[in-house]
């Protein structure tokens, strides 16, 4: 069984904002897949079963994520090695894609949380969101929607993640990191 979790934070005035870049990913694998909702109170998120895996998106805003994450991974007996979390990254300029295993957290809020509940030694699928000019923006530039560029491109870059993370279970982490690690929204071109 594998866990997806899409890192977000909850409520409307949030939903497009680039943060949630996570909860869009993981919104775009379940259109691909017949699912149940399975959530229950306990595991502080909105939790999704299909045939050999469960994605979550936690409920407990980006700062305690981890707490969600380590219900759910405990409930069900998830290795971490079987658990990939996917985050926005503003190291990354927009359109972006890298996968790898553990490492730190850059400044992310969501993984530190994450760090602190279960260990680092998780699969990550790092999107990135870009960054603003001054370090002093960085609250705002995350809780603000993508620019009109950027949202133009954004169903082919949660499509291309999708892609790659259905192949999460086939093939191994090198190989995914090979076919699907993109540097820029150029690569799509």
């Amino acid at each position: 069984m594998w866990l997806f979790v899409g890192l977000g934070n909850p409520g409307q005035a949030y939903e497009k904002t680039r943060h949630n870049i996570g909860f869009m990913a993981i919104d775009v694998l379940l259109a691909h897949h017949s699912y149940q909702e399975i959530s229950k109170s306990s595991f502080q998120g909105k939790l999704f079963k299909s045939a050999n895996a469960l994605y979550l998106k936690p409920t407990t805003f980006m700062n305690l994520s981890g707490k969600s994450v380590q219900t759910v991974a405990n409930f069900y007996k998830i290795d971490l090695d079987h658990i990939i979390v996917i985050h926005d990254d503003l190291d990354l300029p927009f359109g972006a894609v890298r996968f790898k295993k553990g490492g730190g957290d850059g400044g992310h809020n969501g993984l530190k949380s994450i760090d602190s509940m279960i260990g680092k030694d998780y699969l990550r699928c790092r999107i990135g969101i870009g960054k603003p000019l001054h370090k002093s923006e960085v609250s705002s530039f995350v809780l603000n929607p993508f620019d009109n560029l950027q949202e133009g491109a954004l169903d082919r870059l949660l499509d291309h993640v999708s892609n790659a993370l259905s192949q999460i279970d086939k093939i191994p982490i090198n190989q995914i990191q090979s076919l699907y690690t993109l540097k820029s929204i150029e690569d799509f071109k």
